[in-house]
C-alpha cells in the first residue's frame, strides 16, 4: 500500500526557511529569465537539503568520535579487504590525496589504522584498518544502521526505489554545476 504525503503549496516549503516556488518565481522574474521555477526550486532544495544533512551527518558520527570522511574511510578500508593505497582511497572517496593524507593523519593517531609499505609497489605505502579500528566500526554499526533506516523510515519501500533513481538522476546532472 502506498501512503501519499501532502504536496506543499507554492507558499510553503518543506520546512521552515527552505526556498518556495513563489520566491523561484520572483527570482526568475527579476533577473528577467525563462527558466522553469519549479526546476529551480528542486535544485535549491536539494542543496539546502545536502547541506542540513552534511550537518546532522558530522553530528552523528560525532557520537563515536569520527567525522563523516573518517567514517567513510574506515570503511571504505573494510569493504576493501582492509587495505587500500592512498591513491585509491582519494578516487573510491572522491575527495584528494591531500584530504586522505589528513584523515589517515587523524585516524592513524588512534590507531584506528596503519600505514605499511606497498606489496605491489616497494616505492608507496598502503593503509591498513587495524584490529582497533575494525572493532570502532563492529561497536557503532547497530546504532548507525537503526538511525539510518529511522531517517527513512517515512518512506514506504516503494518510495525508497523511486527516490534511489530519482537520486541517481540527480547526481548525473550535478556536473552541470560544475561544467565549465
Amino acid at each position: 500500500m502506498t501512503r501519499h504525503r501532502p504536496v506543499h503549496d507554492s507558499a510553503q516549503g518543506a520546512d521552515h526557511g527552505a526556498p518556495t516556488l513563489d520566491q523561484a518565481r520572483r527570482q526568475l522574474n527579476r533577473y528577467g529569465l525563462s527558466a522553469d521555477p519549479q526546476a529551480v526550486l528542486v535544485a535549491a532544495r536539494l542543496m539546502a537539503a545536502g547541506a542540513r544533512l552534511g550537518q546532522a551527518g558530522e553530528a552523528h558520527f560525532a557520537r563515536f568520535g569520527l567525522s563523516t570522511g573518517r567514517y567513510r574511510l574506515l570503511a571504505d578500508l573494510e569493504d576493501h579487504g582492509g587495505e587500500k593505497s592512498p591513491s585509491q582511497l582519494a578516487a573510491s572517496l572522491g575527495v584528494s590525496r591531500a584530504t586522505v593524507t589528513g584523515l589517515v593523519d587523524g585516524l592513524e593517531r588512534e590507531g584506528l589504522v596503519a600505514r605499511r609499505p606497498s606489496a605491489e609497489d616497494g616505492r608507496g605505502n598502503v593503509v591498513v584498518l587495524t584490529a582497533v579500528g575494525a572493532e570502532r566500526l563492529r561497536e557503532l554499526a547497530p546504532e548507525h544502521f537503526a538511525r539510518m533506516e529511522a531517517m527513512v523510515g517515512g518512506l514506504t519501500v516503494e518510495e525508497r526505489t523511486v527516490f534511489l533513481d530519482l537520486l541517481a538522476r540527480l547526481v548525473e546532472g550535478m556536473s552541470a554545476l560544475t561544467a565549465d
